[in-house]
C-alpha cells in the first residue's frame, strides 16, 4: 500500500512553509530520492531491458534527481542511462556536468557526464555526436553484461534511434513503464503538490482584486507569473486566461483582449514548485453576472462533484468519464474535437500523467485508480447566451478514505470580482 494513502487517510493533506526547519517535519528530499529511483528500479527490473535509456526530462528527473529546464528542458541533449545497479549515468549540457559533480552527491561521481547530441538537429547527425554517444552507452552495457537485451527508450529522435539500431541495439519502447512508475505518489510528492496548490491559491487572490474592466488578460497573465516567480515557483508553464466572447469555444490560450462588465473570465495556472505541477482553473464574473452565467456554472460544478464523489481506490476512469456529457450535449460533433473539456489527467514532475480521463479513451480502455495518485479533474459548461462559458478545475489526491481536494480557491458557487455595487 503506497506510503501516501496511509500518511494521509485521517487528516488534511498539509502544504507547510518551503524552508527547512527543525521544528516541523517537512518535506524529506533524501527521502523523495530514493522512492523516486526505486519506483524506477522496480519498472526496469519487471522489464526484459538491461538499461533504460532517458530523454524525456521528467524522466530524467525521477530517477537522477537533477533538473535543467527553460531553453534546454525540450533540445533532446539530455539523457541518463539506468542501468541494473542502480546508478544512473548522466549526460548532461557543458558545465552542468561538472556541477552536478559537486552538488547532487547521490550521483555517482564519474557517472555524471558533459553531453552533447546536435541539439535537436542544430547539429547535424553527420557531425558524428550521435555515433560516439550510441558507442560509449553499447561500451557500458556491454561492461555490465547487458548489451545482448533491450534498451527500453522512453521519447528519441529518429537519427539517434537509427544510430542505436546501427550498432546492433535492440530498442523497445519503455514510456508506459515510466509513466506507470510515477503515478502513485509519495508522500513528499504529495505535500509539494501541496505546497504548488497553496501557491496559486493565493494568486487568485491576487487575480479576484485585480479583474475589473480595462485590465487585459495579458496583464492577468504578467500578475499571476510574478507573484508566482517571487513565491519560489521554479517554472511558471502556461497561464490561460480567456474572457468575454473568446469562452466559448474554449480557445486555451490566453490573448491581449481587454476585459469589459460583466464578461465571464476563466484562468487556468500551470507551474511547479520543486518540479510538482498544478493544473488548476478558476471561472469568474466580473462586476455582476448573468442568470446564464450562473446556471453554465451549476452545470459545471455539478459535474465537478460527482466525479469527486465517485473517485476512489479501485473505480475505473470510465466510471467517472460517464458521469460527463457526451460531446455532442455541448455542441461538439465528437469526442475529439470536445477532448479537454470534460477531463481529468495526473499531475506530478509532468502536466499530463497517469490517469487520463475522458470519454475519448477511457470508457473502451478504462484504468484503475489507486491510492496514491494525484490528478486533476476539469469540467466546462457553455452558457446559454452563446458567449460565456464555465471553467472549473480541483486536483485530487486519492487516499484510503477517498478524494482529499488540494485546491482550496472557492469555488462551489460563481464568484463575482469586484461586484458593483446597488444603490436605493
Amino acid at each position: 500500500m503506497p506510503e501516501s494513502a496511509l500518511n494521509f487517510d485521517n487528516r488534511m493533506i498539509p502544504a507547510p512553509g518551503h524552508m527547512a526547519v527543525d521544528y516541523e517535519k517537512r518535506v524529506d528530499f533524501d527521502r523523495l530520492r530514493r522512492y523516486r529511483l526505486g519506483r524506477a528500479m522496480d519498472s526496469l527490473e519487471a522489464s526484459e531491458c538491461g538499461a533504460f535509456l532517458l530523454f524525456d526530462f521528467y524522466n530524467i528527473r525521477y530517477t537522477t534527481q537533477t533538473w535543467i529546464g527553460g531553453a534546454l528542458g525540450d533540445k533532446m541533449s539530455r539523457y541518463a542511462l539506468l542501468g541494473r545497479d542502480g546508478k544512473p549515468h548522466l549526460w548532461d549540457f557543458g558545465s552542468a556536468a561538472k556541477h552536478h559533480r559537486m552538488f547532487a552527491p547521490w550521483l555517482e561521481q564519474d557517472h555524471s557526464h558533459a553531453g552533447m547530441l546536435g541539439l535537436r538537429g542544430a547539429i547535424a547527425p553527420e557531425a558524428g555526436l550521435m555515433r560516439d554517444a550510441v558507442k560509449v552507452i553499447k561500451g557500458l552495457l556491454t561492461d555490465a553484461g547487458v548489451a545482448n537485451l533491450p534498451v527500453g527508450v522512453d521519447i528519441v529522435e529518429p537519427a539517434f534511434l537509427f544510430e542505436m539500431q546501427a550498432q546492433g541495439l535492440k530498442v523497445v519502447d519503455i514510456q508506459q513503464s515510466m509513466l506507470d512508475a510515477r503515478s502513485i505518489k509519495s508522500v513528499d510528492e504529495i505535500m509539494l503538490l501541496s505546497q504548488a496548490a497553496a501557491m496559486v491559491d493565493g494568486v487568485y487572490q491576487d487575480i479576484s482584486e485585480a479583474l475589473r474592466p480595462g485590465i487585459r488578460e495579458n496583464e492577468i497573465v504578467a500578475l499571476a507569473s510574478k507573484r508566482l516567480y517571487e513565491m519560489g515557483s521554479d517554472q511558471v508553464e502556461a497561464i490561460n486566461a480567456v474572457s468575454g466572447e473568446r469562452c466559448n469555444p474554449h480557445p486555451h490560450n490566453f490573448s491581449d483582449r481587454l476585459i469589459r462588465p460583466g464578461d465571464q473570465a476563466f484562468f487556468d495556472i500551470i507551474h511547479s514548485f520543486n518540479g510538482y505541477r498544478t493544473c488548476y482553473y478558476r471561472t469568474f464574473s466580473v462586476g455582476s453576472s448573468t442568470p446564464s452565467q450562473h446556471d453554465a456554472y451549476t452545470k459545471a460544478r455539478e459535474w465537478m462533484d460527482a466525479a469527486i464523489n465517485k473517485v476512489a481506490d479501485g473505480v475505473g476512469t470510465d466510471e467517472v468519464a460517464l458521469l460527463w456529457p457526451k460531446a455532442t450535449d455541448l455542441g461538439f460533433a465528437n469526442e475529439m474535437e470536445a477532448f479537454g473539456l470534460q477531463f481529468g489527467h495526473g499531475l506530478g514532475l509532468g502536466l499530463h500523467e497517469r490517469p487520463i480521463i475522458s470519454r475519448l479513451n477511457s470508457l473502451e480502455h478504462p484504468v484503475e485508480i489507486k491510492a496514491g495518485m494525484v490528478f486533476a479533474l476539469e469540467t466546462y459548461c457553455p452558457a446559454s447566451d452563446g458567449v460565456s462559458a464555465a471553467r472549473i478545475e480541483e486536483e485530487v489526491v486519492i487516499t484510503n478514505n477517498g478524494a482529499q481536494v488540494l485546491t482550496k480557491f472557492p469555488a462551489q458557487e460563481l464568484f463575482v470580482a469586484n461586484p458593483y455595487k446597488k444603490f436605493y
